[in-house]
């Protein structure tokens, strides 16, 4: 019954899915802050095993789900009430409830976008499967983005599976069908692995990481080689929008590695949404078609 109802009333659905995008939220904010701890403690347990040096890192686990959440200041236990999404956050002024620590206002932003475009990504799709899928590959993106932004890093643990996942979509064309799928998979990475030898061997510098390349060919086995171009356009529209914007207001102070991944998931995602009437726009406005 109750998901006869949420098929039947698309405000409901969409509802329903926007309290489940806060939730979503709120563990996609453990994934930032927990993922690339998770993997630097890995990669110092490799070169001390590569190089022969006894291991000191603590034997505490360490993942997605324990330790249990608690203020990084203090090491207070955060309880349930107050790990509210958003509310809790506001209720408690932004700071910790024990020590008065200042809390991120990363929790409640990613949060509350989660939650915005999940609703979006339901009363776009509508009650479907493709509505579940689209929503794990918008909460993938999301991850994506404020960890690239905060670590100049796209983990493989997500890009990796989640690009397989969209080539197995493809044989039951939820989104795009295997052909599209394969060929968008192996030209979104070679595209800009092309664009990173170029831009090396004038420069001598690397351009982008090989983060970026494998986050293209994830949305390339998503969607199909059919979104790249556009894909690639917005993205490099906003990222030299947003670049020239930091240096003419930060000056000197913004020269430093900007994080590409953001921007290609942005792109990815619009075009999940509305790839064929941007494509569409993006011909006409070049005069390709009448």
């Amino acid at each position: 019954m109750p998901f006869i109802l949420l098929q039947q009333d698309p405000q409901l659905l969409t509802s329903c899915v926007f309290l489940l995008g806060l939730i979503a939220g709120s563990f996609l904010n453990v994934v930032i802050y927990r993922l690339p701890l998770m993997l630097h403690r890995t990669w110092r347990r490799e070169c001390r095993l590569y190089l022969q040096l006894p291991d000191t890192e603590s034997g505490e686990t360490f993942n997605l789900l324990l330790p249990a959440s608690h203020c990084p200041a203090c090491h207070s236990p955060i309880g349930v009430l107050q790990n509210i999404p958003v509310i809790s956050y506001l209720l408690l002024g932004g700071k910790c409830r024990h020590c008065g620590a200042a809390i991120s206002w990363r929790y409640p932003l990613v949060e509350m976008l989660t939650a915005s475009c999940s609703a979006l990504i339901a009363w776009h799709f509508g009650y479907s499967m493709a509505l579940v899928f689209a929503l794990l590959l918008t909460w993938s993106l999301i991850a994506l983005s404020f960890i690239d932004i905060e670590q100049l890093l796209l983990p493989d643990e997500i890009t990796q599976p989640m690009l397989w996942l969209g080539l197995l979509l493809s044989v039951f064309d939820v989104f795009t069908d295997s052909q599209n799928s394969i060929i968008g998979a192996m030209a979104g990475y070679i595209i800009l692995f092309s664009v990173y030898q170029a831009f090396k061997s004038v420069t001598g510098k690397e351009g982008m990481g090989f983060g970026d390349f494998k986050l293209l060919a994830m949305l390339g086995a998503w969607l199909g080689w059919q979104y790249l171009p556009l894909i690639i356009l917005l993205s490099s529209l906003t990222g030299a929008i947003v670049g020239i914007g930091t240096l003419i207001f930060a000056g000197e102070k913004a020269r430093k590695p900007m994080p590409f991944g953001q921007y290609l998931a942005l792109a990815g995602w619009l075009a999940l949404l509305w790839g064929d009437a941007l494509n569409d726009l993006y011909l006409r406005l070049s005069g390709l078609i009448g």
